[in-house]
């Protein structure tokens, strides 16, 4: 008899973290995300181990306009992308240094990286989301979605999948993630 009570007990406890997997979306380790932004598709990697969100950019100035922060950016995707994109910046990022970027004759463990909002579509779902700007030419996605940004997709990651999302396809208005 107190087993079945024990059982039943532990059913009711499971219950609310069932219905809350329920409300999530399913990705894959990839997926198709459109920079509502800039009007561009690309191909992401969703890295629950990565806490922001980063997009691939080179030739990254700061200037200030209207005494405001800005910055200015050229996509680090390939060739097609030789036009300046400016944004206003929203804050800066400390991300820690890769032992490959680490110099032992330098005390900073850390990078200060260049932070913008972006419109960031996956499948259905249409979030404004934090990213930051790096070059990320060397890798295999241009733009990697950390563990910040998921949650505001309330997204449930399945490696063993691939585009599960599908193509993106979103309303016009951004949810702003809090």
């Amino acid at each position: 008899m107190r087993l079945k009570r024990l059982l039943t007990l532990l059913c009711l406890l499971l219950v609310p973290g069932v219905s809350a997997a329920a409300d999530k979306t399913v990705y894959g380790l990839n997926e198709y995300a459109t920079l509502s932004d800039i009007d561009l598709e690309v191909a992401a990697k969703l890295d629950t181990g990565a806490k922001t969100a980063s997009l691939s950019a080179r030739d990254i100035t700061r200037f200030k306009r209207n005494g405001e922060h800005w910055v200015r950016f050229y996509l680090a995707i390939d060739d097609a992308h030789a036009h300046p994109i400016e944004r206003p910046l929203a804050r800066d990022s400390r991300i820690k240094r890769r032992a490959s970027d680490y110099d032992p004759d330098d005390d900073k463990k850390y990078t200060a990286r260049p932070v913008i909002s972006l419109d960031v579509c996956l499948g259905n779902t249409l979030r404004t989301i934090e990213v930051n700007l790096t070059d990320r030419s060397a890798f295999q996605y241009p733009l990697l979605i950390g563990s910040e940004a998921l949650k505001h997709f309330d997204a449930l990651i399945d490696p063993s999948l691939k585009y599960a999302a599908g193509k993106p396809a979103c309303a016009t208005v951004a949810h702003i993630a809090e």
